[in-house]
């Protein structure tokens, strides 16, 4: 969103105007507030009438007349309208009295109040203004009597409410309800009648006003009080207000940029400065104020919660601290811009707009009576709450850290401790952080004995007692920083007192603020500084560019972020989908020359190129160092030597053209001016926009030209065809009307399904785009870290959509609270007879149709079991955490659309708990969500069970035997020991009666081997066995492990265990699902083409073909390395599974291997076995080989003999596969095969074709081996459990 001010502009302020109480049209009360009195009162006489109206609840008895607020009206405004600004009557109306007008008497307090607030337009310019508000005494009789009147009103319906008889339950409770009735009625009605005609005088708030292009908050302020200092002093001013009034509207220009600009108020010189375009862009609120209100720590909280763009809530008494705190906010997130709806003082008429589910930074303002727990949030799954007056804020669940944070907080500590101020939000932190000790930052600066500065400033009381500070203390001593030379800044002002053209404070104001935008300008240009390496500059024209936006990527994440340091990335990769990153990424794109870049970008390109040639001067590998802002000195001179000396001074105030009589006025009142005078500028004004020197003119012009141009554009499609609320990036501040409200909700519904389309979208792109690299197209795209983000991002987007419209809170999750009520009705309608039909049918319905081949019938899909799982889970506390789990669960099981289908199938209770206009009760778009929803069935997540590690899972877990030889005979005890990615189980016992085994135990993972066997006892101790199905009892996925051997003593190849390698089943269902998923697993690739599958014939390949599979088998495993760590898959699928290395070196061996008599079968591991007697036989008899052979003839050896001297059963072949993985993990396997075809027991053994005799084809085997030599192979330990190598 463009921070920029109207171009068109240059004069200071664009309107004078002033607010207050309109005495033609009386007292109107505001409706608003109308309303919430009528519910509070409504509220008591509840109480009063029922068992006991306490004392308590007697104090808050319907607000009395003077606290009730009324209509303001804008009583003038001048001039009526300028072309550029167009006066907006309703939104300056409620911003200059956001809350009405109020009423006091001569005993109230009646300081004046000073606020700012802003006017973001449609297209997201802004405007902002400055008031005054004052009270003035009226002298209106008609509204005196009013008032008089709705006291007596007030008085007797407070009387009636009191001596209402409540109704009795028990004699005892008449009784003490008369006493506590009776008692306090009297003197409560006095003090209520607290406003009398005929001795008091009433006073009512009257507001004047600046509008301004530009917030130059401070100068606006001083303009503004010596306005009202002039009819509140009891000597006239020099010249009637008009000629103040006139000379700040017509006469005193915008000051360039780069320049300072002094020009005159009633009383004395005002001076402003405006930062040159190399600079920091404007900024005049104070960051002291913010940093004591919220502490350093609160402050780092709350800008990484505006970043990630999660909603925030300001919650003030004071409308200025809520102005300073959001400005403040935004203006430090340079070069990034809030994109989303930014309302920093929200009116009471606009309170709907807290409904809003988008991202948002809003104001709001407290009564100061109300405590926290009285507010009724729509949705707080994802609110920054932030309590400005109580130095407290509330964060999200799950909120990351800021990259460096702590080192960070140390260099904005020390900025602050320069200024003698506290890092500690000032007169008491948030409950549950130690209290501080009251404690002035002043008293501290000048005391230099008190050893709390001078000595060693980190060690005060103050910042002992803090944890943050104390954790930076020890880091500060580990990274050898001294601590002892910051001392406090010397009073810069005092020798330039002679010089500098404004008070101490405003010059401290200024120099503080800068050096604390500096610093957090530093991270992002550190964090950022080869960012344009990866913006992916688009290959078609500016227009086609603009109209497929939405499909493009702009920026390589995934590239960035595997460069970046391991802590930054749970930051990074939220940070980088963010609307504000996207958009400033579209600027650079969009921008190639300098020329057009807009400011901020300008300003940060520069500072990335200077930090690119340090770097480039002293290359440092990229680390997490941190490394300090170096430019505060230079930016904060740049300040210095613009108020030293002040570039232009504008024309001096000076009597105006008007007739006798006029411009008098009564001492203590604003009077109306004369808008005769006011409503027009001078002709020959050489700041008047028709003759502004030449210069500015041209630029003007060019600069509109250019935003005509290219703005409309740039604004167009950045916003529009980018943002996903684009409907509502900013709220209408007109009056409420039923017909505004539903057409602001129509936008958000339409905003919220066009959010999840292009969120389901890029979920997909980015997972398919992942699985297509899996089978061997493409590269990889996507890091876990990033897939977390996405989805946690889309846990988000459910929890906005099911908090719109809701009727009535509970809980801070939307969704789960829905998911709640659902399960209580569900189970209420179960335990009901009535509900009961025949079991069958049920089950039917809800039953997955199972697997041909599977003798394990799926899990039955039930949305009340997945909750009942995610309720057992004690690891998860919140209702905001269950919702996500229960969202990653279904997720997994491919159920999110059918689930979130069933709950919102139950329209009794989505009527109950939403309004009309809520999302979830718009039909259509309803459905089309979930359609979107839908198309996540497309693609396999382990969103659950790759988060949740440490739970508890039950498993099931079925043996097949081959159904030709059934294993009916079968006497022996089987047993199975289960791994996976993250654990495996040890050996269980399976009974031999039914072969099915349920267990519990915490999460496995993606599952990958599985060793089964037996003990060989009894009489028939032989069994072929198909395959093991092992189930995940939670996420419902199955993994089958194919097996087709024998296992047994004098049978196959004597083996009584095995070590099977599994893959993921993936259900085929024509209901309700879109398309099947390939299984996870390496590329398949030309293998499948060669292999006809059936388990009797043994394919016979040729060299060519075996050549291949084994080029195929070594392409997967280093591919596997070459993703990131936490992608890779299963190594061990990769060596023994299917076409896997010892699948493919068993077609090398087999190629040519004699075949053997009738009924006798040879294994590879016969053949090792001669060939290792040879080798042992040759070493012995010391025949001279060179040093080489003989070290690789005794690695051979060595584990030849390992494997075989091994307790477990494991059978020939199982021998040959652990002989594989060893040698892969050596990086020995090419030594072997180089070893094995010199050898005589080859010749012996293979004929004459055998790939192993041809030299040509070895040499290409070994070469191919050999690639795998730079790869660290780690083995599961379920593959060389017994090897103690």
């Amino acid at each position: 969103m463009s921070t920029g001010f109207s171009s068109s502009s240059c004069r200071f302020a664009d309107y004078f105007v002033t607010c207050g109480l309109d005495t033609e049209s009386g007292l109107e009360p505001d409706e608003l507030s109308a309303l919430c009195q009528y519910i509070q009162a409504t509220k008591f006489r509840d109480v009063a009438r029922g068992k006991l109206a306490g004392a308590k609840e007697g104090e808050n008895f319907e607000q009395s007349p003077l606290r009730r607020t009324f209509k303001s009206k804008v009583l003038a405004h001048y001039p009526d309208n300028v072309e550029w600004n167009p006066f907006d009557q309703d939104a300056v109306g409620m911003l200059c009295m956001p809350k009405g007008l109020s009423f006091r008497t001569q005993t109230d307090i009646r300081k004046p109040q000073f606020h700012s607030f802003i006017i973001t337009r449609e297209d997201g310019s802004r405007t902002y203004g400055f008031a005054l508000t004052f009270f003035e005494e009226v002298t209106s009789k008609q509204i005196c009597s009013a008032m008089q009147t709705l006291y007596h009103m007030h008085n007797a319906e407070q009387y009636d409410i009191l001596h209402t008889p409540p109704t009795p339950r028990s004699p005892e409770d008449t009784r003490s309800t008369q006493q506590l009735l009776a008692a306090p009625s009297l003197s409560r009605l006095q003090r209520f009648n607290s406003y009398d005609i005929s001795r008091d005088t009433l006073y009512v708030s009257k507001c004047i006003c600046l509008i301004t292009p530009m917030a130059f908050a401070h100068a606006c302020r001083r303009v503004l009080e010596q306005l009202h200092q002039a009819v509140t002093s009891p000597q006239p001013p020099p010249m009637p207000l008009e000629s103040y009034v006139y000379n700040v509207l017509y006469e005193v220009p915008l000051p360039p940029a780069g320049r300072s600009l002094k020009f005159s108020g009633v009383y004395g010189p005002v001076v402003c400065q405006r930062p040159s375009t190399a600079e920091l862009p404007l900024f005049d609120f104070p960051l002291q104020e913010v940093f004591e209100l919220l502490g350093v720590e609160n402050v780092l909280q709350l800008f990484t919660c505006a970043l990630l763009e999660i909603q925030i809530l300001l919650y003030s008494q004071h409308y200025q601290r809520l102005m300073t705190v959001a400005e403040s906010i935004t203006a430090l997130m340079f070069p990034f811009q809030w994109q989303h709806v930014y309302v920093p003082i929200l009116p009471a008429s606009l309170l709907h707009f807290l409904d809003a589910p988008v991202p948002y930074l809003m104001g709001l303002h407290s009564n100061g009576q109300d405590d926290r727990t009285k507010l009724e949030l729509p949705q707080e799954a994802n609110l920054c709450f932030v309590d400005i007056d109580n130095h407290f804020i509330e964060l999200p669940e799950d909120l990351p850290q800021f990259p460096n944070k702590l080192e960070f907080i140390q260099e904005i500590s020390e900025v602050l401790l320069a200024f003698g101020i506290s890092s500690e939000a000032k007169p008491q932190c948030s409950e549950g952080q130690s209290k501080l000790r009251v404690f002035r930052s002043g008293d501290m600066a000048s005391d230099k004995r008190n050893g709390n500065l001078a000595g060693s400033p980190l060690n005060s009381y103050l910042l002992r007692e803090n944890q943050t500070i104390a954790r930076l203390q020890a880091l500060v001593k580990r990274t050898g920083v001294s601590l002892e030379k910051l001392d406090v800044k010397e009073d810069t002002s005092t020798n330039k007192d002679s010089k500098v053209q404004c008070d101490e404070e405003e010059l401290k104001k200024h120099q503080l603020n800068i050096r604390v935008r500096e610093v957090f300008a530093n991270r992002f240009t550190q964090m950022f500084s080869d960012y344009e390496v990866f913006v992916i500059q688009p290959s078609q024209d500016k227009e086609s560019w603009f109209s497929n936006r939405d499909q493009m990527q702009n920026f390589d994440k995934a590239s960035f972020l595997s460069d970046q340091p391991e802590p930054y990335l749970p930051f990074l990769s939220r940070f980088l989908e963010t609307q504000m990153f996207a958009s400033f990424i579209d600027s650079k794109i969009l921008c190639h020359d300098d020329e057009d870049k807009e400011h901020t970008l300008r300003v940060f390109d520069s500072r990335v190129d200077k930090i690119r040639m340090l770097n480039a001067r002293t290359p440092t590998l990229r680390t997490s160092m941190y490394q300090k802002c170096t430019n505060i000195d230079e930016a904060e001179k740049a300040i210095e030597m613009r108020l030293c000396k002040i570039d232009h001074t504008a024309l001096h105030p000076h009597l105006l053209d008007m007739k006798i009589g006029q411009g008098r006025y009564e001492p203590g009142f604003f009077p109306r001016l004369q808008s005769d005078v006011l409503s027009t500028g001078p002709t020959s004004n050489k700041w008047a926009k028709r003759s502004a020197p030449a210069q500015w003119r041209r630029k003007d012009r060019q600069k509109q030209h250019t935003e005509h141009l290219d703005n409309d554009q740039r604004e167009k499609y950045i916003q529009e065809a980018r943002n996903l609320g684009t409907t509502l990036r900013q709220p209408k501040l007109s009056n409420l009307s039923p017909s505004v409200i539903a057409q602001t909700n129509w936008k958000f519904v339409e905003g919220l399904l066009k959010e999840c389309r292009n969120k389901t979208k890029r979920m997909l792109v980015e997972k398919m785009g992942r699985e297509a690299v899996e089978l061997g197209h493409g590269e990889v795209s996507i890091t876990g870290v990033e897939e977390n983000t996405l989805i946690a991002s889309l846990c988000d987007l459910l929890e906005r959509i099911w908090s719109h419209g809701l009727q009535v809170k509970q809980g801070k999750s939307a969704l789960w609270s829905h998911l709640l009520h659902y399960q209580e009705s569900k189970e209420k309608r179960d335990a009901t007879p009535a509900g009961l039909g025949p079991p069958g049918i049920i089950h039917d319905t809800e039953r997955r149709k199972s697997d041909a081949g599977c003798a394990m019938p799926p899990l039955k899909v039930s949305m009340i079991q997945d909750m009942r799982h995610i309720q057992n889970i004690s690891e998860i506390k919140t209702d905001v955490g269950k919702a996500r789990a229960w969202v990653r669960l279904s997720m997994e099981k491919k159920l999110l659309s059918r689930h979130l289908k069933q709950l919102l199938s139950d329209h009794e209770l989505t009527k109950k708990l939403y309004k009309r206009y809520a999302f979830l009760r718009c039909d259509d778009e309803k459905e089309q969500f979930l359609y979107h929803l839908l198309s996540f069935n497309a693609v396999d997540y382990f969103c659950f069970t790759n988060v949740f590690t440490t739970i508890m899972i039950p498993y099931h877990v079925v043996i097949i035997p081959s159904k030709k030889l059934g294993g009916s005979m079968f006497t022996a005890n089987p047993w199975v020991c289960v791994s996976g990615e993250l654990a495996e189980t040890g050996v269980l016992q399976v009974p031999k009666n039914t072969l099915e085994i349920t267990f519990e135990c915490q999460n496995l993972g993606k599952l990958t081997t599985v060793q089964m066997g037996h003990d060989n006892s009894g009489l028939y101790a032989k069994w072929l066995v198909e395959c093991v199905m092992v189930r995940n009892g939670i996420t419902g996925h199955t993994y089958k492990f194919p097996c087709g051997r024998w296992l047994g003593k004098g049978v196959d190849d004597g083996s009584l265990e095995r070590i099977l390698v599994g893959e993921l089943v993936t259900n085929t269902e024509t209901e309700d699902r879109m398309c099947r998923t390939p299984p996870m697993q390496q590329s398949p690739g030309m293998m499948r083409r060669f292999v006809t599958i059936s388990p009797n014939s043994k394919p016979k390949l040729n060299t060519g073909q075996i050549q291949e599979g084994v080029g195929e088998a070594i392409n997967g495993i280093v591919k596997h390395f070459h993703k990131p760590e936490k992608e890779r898959g299963s190594l061990t699928l990769l060596l023994c599974g299917e076409y896997g290395l010892v699948w493919a070196l068993e077609q090398v061996f087999q190629h040519g291997f004699k075949s053997p008599r009738l009924f006798k079968n040879v294994f590879i591991w016969d053949f090792l076995e001669k060939a290792q007697v040879y080798f042992e036989s040759t070493e012995r008899s010391q025949m001279t080989q060179d040093e080489n052979w003989q070290m690789r003839v005794r690695h051979f050896c060595h584990f030849m003999r390992a494997i075989n001297s091994t307790p477990r059963n494991i059978g020939k072949d199982g021998k040959f596969q652990m002989l594989v993985c060893l040698g892969a993990r050596d990086h020995l396997l090419h030594h072997w095969i180089a070893l094995l075809a010199e050898c005589p027991i080859t010749a012996q053994m293979y004929e004459d074709m055998a790939l192993l005799k041809d030299h040509s084809l070895v040499n290409s085997l070994i070469r191919v081996l050999q690639t795998l030599q730079e790869f660290n192979i780690t083995l599961e330990a379920s593959l060389v459990k017994g090897i103690g190598i």
